[in-house]
């Protein structure tokens, strides 16, 4: 074992090698924990084994040989997910050449040394959904990763997270490609674009699939020429890749609906929705995350009618609701973001912290793996020294798979691969 591989935290000596294979079980002891979907546990202990979550209570036996780390005082909780980021992509965000560029896929820019992963980690982040910007009607395809601070980035995928793609409405694309004499310059032109697009989608599909017919049945066909763009519109429609759509205004957000039933999209997160809670009713029920944020207001007109009391309105409707970032600062005290909300609603600790946990794992559709602390599930925990919504909160240990990947006793080391 090497020296640098030690990690003493407290009065306990823990080992932990940042990214390597967990060989024997770690347990975590003395903490309070916050399970987010099971409670809180005093005094409690977390088993990890295999970069799982092995065991969790008040009375778990630890075994012989386990790796211990005192987290006596501390509170455990499930590790932060940010369902919408833009960090490690360099400056690769957006694709400001047309409106339509669904053939753009994010995985073919992302920054697997980019130090902003590391400050994430820094803020108890373990998972984020990193996204095309908000310059086209579409844009390319999102990547769901863990930080987990892989060398390869089929290392860093969550291997059975659902492809999302970044759609979006309003201003952004407006302003860009209407201060170019382009279209879109309205509303208007932006659904009639996505529409085409779609009905094109939806004529390359019947294409290929007259041609599968063909070969299967034995006879002469010629395949249709490929197309990225409609190759990934083709899948979307398929429903194996899912749409994310940027939208602030309620009126955008109604037409948004009416096009998803038209052509019976996967829609399954609006991120921003900063006017939402006026059409939550109609919002509700059709499996749909709300991907919003805390006090933002009046950086630009469609946040005029942004009100802090929003996302609990949304949650109280029965919508999945998380609280995003949209920011690789904001990103590391989302734990800050929920808490501000609890001056303004009658959120509970749960209820809050569920917004940056089981919330944000069900927008990215990986709440089976990730997002509260449950037996079974990936050992993807951030500690923190205080209660994580209080103004005191301060992370002092991230885990990512059962691997310790930042500790702030030894910030040098946990740069460490």
């Amino acid at each position: 074992m090497s020296q640098r591989s030690l990690i003493v935290f407290g009065l306990v000596l823990a080992i932990a090698v940042p990214g390597a294979t967990q060989e024997e079980p770690l347990a975590l002891t003395g903490a309070t924990i916050l399970t987010v979907t099971q409670g809180t546990i005093e005094n409690g202990t977390v088993l990890i084994h295999d970069g799982k979550l092995a065991a969790l209570g008040a009375n778990v036996s630890v075994p012989d040989g386990a790796r211990v780390i005192d987290v006596n005082g501390r509170f455990v909780m499930p590790g932060i997910i940010d369902a919408h980021s833009h960090i490690a992509l360099g400056r690769e965000i957006n694709e400001m050449t047309s409106p339509l560029t669904p053939q753009v896929n994010m995985a073919d820019a992302l920054v697997l040394d980019d130090l902003a992963i590391y400050r994430a980690l820094a803020g108890g982040v373990t998972a984020t959904k990193l996204m095309h910007g908000s310059a086209n009607v579409i844009g390319g395809v999102n990547i769901t990763v863990k930080l987990n601070r892989a060398s390869t980035i089929e290392g860093m995928r969550i291997a059975d997270a659902r492809p999302q793609i970044k759609m979006a409405l309003g201003e952004n694309p407006m302003r860009l490609y209407g201060s170019k004499n382009l279209s879109p310059a309205t509303r208007p032109a932006e659904f009639a674009l996505m529409r085409q697009i779609f009905f094109d989608a939806q004529a390359y599909t019947a294409k290929w699939k007259s041609y599968e017919d063909k070969v299967e049945k034995g006879e002469e066909a010629k395949p249709p020429k490929r197309d990225l763009k409609l190759d990934t519109l083709a899948a979307v429609l398929a429903g194996e890749i899912a749409i994310d759509c940027h939208a602030y205004v309620a009126q955008e957000i109604l037409t948004l609906l009416r096009v998803v039933d038209e052509f019976n999209l996967p829609l399954v997160a609006i991120s921003h929705g900063l006017d939402a809670y006026k059409v939550r009713d109609k919002i509700a029920g059709r499996g749909i995350s709300l991907l919003t944020h805390t006090d933002w207001w009046g950086y630009k007109w469609e946040a005029y009618d942004s009100i802090p009391y929003g996302p609990e309105m949304l949650m109280r409707a029965g919508i999945n609701t998380a609280i995003v970032s949209d920011s690789g600062d904001v990103m590391r005290r989302l734990n800050r973001e929920v808490a501000k909300l609890q001056s303004y609603s009658e959120l509970s600790d749960d209820e809050a912290l569920a917004m940056i946990t089981i919330n944000a794992a069900r927008a990215l559709e990986v709440e089976h793996r990730t997002g509260s602390l449950e037996v079974g599930k990936d050992a993807d925990i951030a500690v923190f020294e205080n209660h994580p919504l209080s103004g005191t909160a301060k992370c002092v240990l991230t885990l990512v798979d059962g691997e310790v990947l930042f500790d702030a006793a030894h910030p040098d080391n946990s740069m460490v691969r």
